[in-house]
């Protein structure tokens, strides 16, 4: 495998795994803030609670758009370190 091929497949495990915390990251500080403003956890999906629509909308929003600039954000740094660094910085089995 020749090492951009290699570099990029670094990257992606990498930017793939960072993305996912920092979802799940941003995830957890809006059910904490959410809580602290009104007193309950944001409204799931799967959830039988007395939320209006509005309350809804709202949650599924803040939680989709702050969830994405999180992951595009984990991503592209990932990126921009595994590009400074050539693969056998990134591989210690080498």
């Amino acid at each position: 495998m020749s090492d951009k091929k290699s570099q990029t497949m670094v990257a992606r495990l990498v930017g793939t795994a960072t993305a996912l915390g920092a979802a799940w990251i941003v995830q957890q500080a809006i059910a904490q803030g959410w809580k602290a403003k009104t007193g309950h956890k944001p409204p799931k999906p799967d959830d039988d609670s007395d939320a209006g629509v509005a309350e809804l909308v709202a949650a599924a929003a803040l939680t989709g758009a702050l969830v994405a600039v999180a992951r595009v954000l984990a991503t592209r740094g990932t990126a921009r370190f595994t590009a400074k660094h050539d693969d056998k910085d990134l591989n210690p089995l080498d």
